[in-house]
């Protein structure tokens, strides 16, 4: 398509330009986001980092195309989310991006394994169980892999979210605090894993995290006050 052979000639994934959030509250109109523009490479580390209440998820969740600007342009691999229907952003999702959500969104009716497997089998994979045993040995959760969702502490449930994330290897990962849920080793593994997947496979990670230790990790860093962009830190990176 045209429009992925645009974003590929730049190296620019995501574009956003002028994107501004406002909803409509009992007091009357709130401004979640003003005018933020920013640009992610494809292949990159971008942390997004701020205050509590200073807009970094819902600026996640409109890079993701899981919610529309009140104003603005958001650009995915050359797609212009703004002009297309949520069907046609849910495609796209699932054909590039991974995500990692601090509330899970784990299925209860299956099993981690099979919550694991679900991305795999809506692509019609015949290796999802096997690609599934990968991706739950990669974050110690193999001996779980038949417990369901409420049989699993919440550590747990982050770790089998982030096993589904990664397991068809997305060319974009979101991730909104990945590691806050679990302990120090276990957050750890997970970010090693994280910026294995961004270094080996070229995987361009997007997250939000309140941990200067992890941001530090990404080559780039943005920075939000109240809904406004502070100026755009590049990090010293360290290696997975």
């Amino acid at each position: 398509m045209s429009g992925t052979a645009s974003a590929s000639s730049n190296g620019v994934l995501l574009d956003a330009i002028d994107v501004s959030k406002s909803v409509q509250g009992p007091e009357g109109r709130l401004d979640i986001l003003s005018n933020v523009s920013l640009q992610v490479r494809d292949g990159e580390s971008f942390a997004i980092v701020g205050a509590s209440g200073s807009g970094k998820t819902t600026l996640l969740g409109l890079l993701a195309g899981l919610d529309t600007p009140s104003h603005g342009r958001i650009s995915l691999d050359g797609h212009a989310l703004e002009t297309m229907d949520e069907e046609a952003r849910a495609d796209l999702r699932r054909r590039l991006v991974g995500f990692v959500f601090q509330s899970f969104h784990l299925l209860p009716a299956l099993t981690a394994e099979e919550n694991v497997m679900l991305p795999l089998e809506l692509e019609g994979r015949d290796d999802a169980r096997a690609r599934a045993r990968e991706a739950l040995e990669a974050v110690e959760l193999a001996p779980r892999r038949r417990h369901y969702p409420a049989q699993l502490s919440g550590g747990e449930q982050q770790r089998v979210a982030i096993a589904r994330a990664f397991v068809h290897q997305p060319r974009l990962l979101f991730a909104d605090e990945p590691t806050g849920n679990l302990d120090q080793r276990t957050g750890h593994h997970i970010s090693d894993l994280m910026f294995s997947l961004n270094h080996d496979h070229r995987t361009t990670l997007v997250l939000v995290t309140h941990d200067p230790k992890l941001a530090a990790r990404c080559t780039r860093q943005v920075e939000l006050d109240n809904g406004h962009v502070i100026a755009p830190r590049t990090s010293a990176a360290v290696a997975p």
